[in-house]
Order: C-alpha cells, then sequence, then structure tokens
C-alpha cells in the first residue's frame, strides 16, 4: 500500500528549516577552537543563515524616518556582535540571545545617530519610550492617548513625558530652506532676524547727546571737526588758532569725558 500523502503540517517550513541550520551552524562554530582553519567560514555561514530574522528585526522599526537600508545594516552589525559573543555553556538558545543583542543596536542607533542636536539620554530614551506606548495606547484605548495615560503606562510623571515631548522636538531638524507661505515665496530663514548695525546707532545717539551736552563749548566743536567733519588735527588747529599738540590734548580730553557719562559698554 503507498504510503500516505504527508499533510502541510507534517512539510517542515523553510524558515524552520533555515533556522534548524542556523542552529547547527552556530553549535558547530562553539565546538571549534578559536584557531581552528574553519572557523571564520561557519561563522560566514552562520551570518548568512540567520540574516533574515535580522531582517525581520529591522522591519519592526521601518517608517520612522530611517531609510529601510541603515535598519538593516544595524541589524546585521547586531547580528555579527551576537555570533561572536554567543556562547552556548550559558544555558539560552541562539535566538534567545541573538533579538535583544540585535534589538538593542538598532534602537542605540535611533539613539546615537539620528537625533539633530544632541541631547541627554534620559530625554532620547524617554522619547522612544512614549512612541511605543502612544501606539499601544491608541489600541487597548481606542483613541489618542493623553498626557495622564501615557505617564500611567510608562510610570512616569507627567512632567517627565512633556520634557521628553519637548525633547522630541530635536529629533529632526529643518532646514532653514523650506518654503513657507501662501505661494512658498519665501523661505524659513527668511523670517529669522539678524543683528542690524542702524539699532546700535540709534541707541549711541541717544546716548551720545546728553554726554556731549557736558563737553565745553570748544570741546565739542574740536569733536565735531574731527568725527563729523572729518578734518585732521592740523586743520582743526589753524581754524581754532592753537598749536596741533594743542588740539591732541583737548581732543583726549573730550573723549575720555564721554567715556566716562556714556558708560564702558557703548563703544
Amino acid at each position: 500500500m503507498p504510503a500516505p500523502p504527508r499533510t502541510m503540517q507534517s512539510i517542515p517550513s523553510s524558515a524552520a528549516q533555515q533556522d534548524r541550520r542556523g542552529d547547527d551552524l552556530i553549535a558547530a562554530l562553539a565546538a571549534l577552537p578559536p584557531d581552528h582553519l574553519s572557523r571564520r567560514e561557519i561563522r560566514d555561514q552562520a551570518i548568512t543563515a540567520w540574516l533574515p530574522m535580522a531582517q525581520r528585526l529591522a522591519r519592526r522599526y521601518t517608517g520612522r524616518g530611517v531609510p529601510a537600508d541603515d535598519l538593516t545594516q544595524t541589524a546585521v552589525v547586531g547580528l555579527v556582535k551576537a555570533v561572536d559573543r554567543f556562547d552556548p555553556g550559558h544555558g539560552l538558545d541562539f535566538v534567545a540571545f541573538a533579538v535583544p543583542t540585535i534589538l538593542g543596536e538598532i534602537r542605540r542607533y535611533f539613539r546615537d545617530l539620528t537625533w539633530s542636536i544632541r541631547v541627554p539620554r534620559k530625554l532620547q530614551e524617554m522619547r522612544m519610550a512614549i512612541t511605543d506606548a502612544n501606539a499601544t495606547l491608541t489600541q487597548t484605548l481606542g483613541r489618542a492617548p493623553t498626557i495622564t495615560d501615557i505617564a500611567a503606562h510608562l510610570n512616569a510623571t507627567e512632567d517627565e513625558v512633556l520634557e521628553g515631548l519637548e525633547g522630541a522636538r530635536a529629533y529632526r531638524a529643518t532646514s532653514l530652506s523650506t518654503p513657507v507661505g501662501a505661494d512658498d515665496s519665501h523661505q524659513l530663514g527668511d523670517l529669522f532676524g539678524a543683528d542690524d548695525h542702524d539699532y546700535e546707532l540709534a541707541e549711541l545717539r541717544i546716548v551720545l547727546e546728553p554726554a556731549l551736552a557736558r563737553l565745553t563749548e570748544r570741546e565739542r566743536r574740536i569733536v565735531t571737526l574731527r568725527f563729523y567733519g572729518n578734518q585732521t588735527q592740523a586743520q582743526i588747529a589753524a581754524q581754532i588758532g592753537v598749536s596741533q599738540m594743542h588740539i591732541s590734548r583737548l581732543l583726549a580730553k573730550a573723549l575720555t569725558k564721554l567715556r566716562t557719562h556714556m558708560g564702558p559698554d557703548t563703544y
């Protein structure tokens, strides 16, 4: 009598076969001494065998503003670390060791490399926890969670949640070249103010007027001819009827008076 056809349940899936092969390779790698000639080849085969698992874990984090290729590459880095560090003598199977290692590498990537502005690690971790809590609570509550809901879910205070949300603003920077306005005729950078030297001059004139009033009439005339009339000390001396050296002394005295009355921060 011919054998009955095998059911779908009795046919091992390709994924299960791949996992068994990966386990065999990990076991073979662990059994080899560190200087064995075949160790490198078996290590590469083990990494290749478990590569689909790393890719599946990387796909959990898609849609968070990071290219899929970068996530996959980061997951592979975690897989390589897991293969190199795994010790079957600790009583864990490879998957139980590799999954946290790979996920930790991915989370470290988000924490360290994807923030536009460096913020404390505590805020980075809180931002990720808030994102996960928001997704979970939206499903369980059937609505968008409040700050109170998220704080209770994370066993944190509302201030800590608000601080995490504020820190999340540093996750992505906006280009100053971003078009703004109804017709996109301006850029974001156009909305930012800049230092205007004319404001400083206006403030200086306000302070200068009462300071000039404290000078003698001759001192005011010398200062005016020198700085407003752009005349040399020799030219001023000819008009005033004194020597150039005397004009130099009078000018120095007048400037000292102005600095005293105007204050040290106005010149």
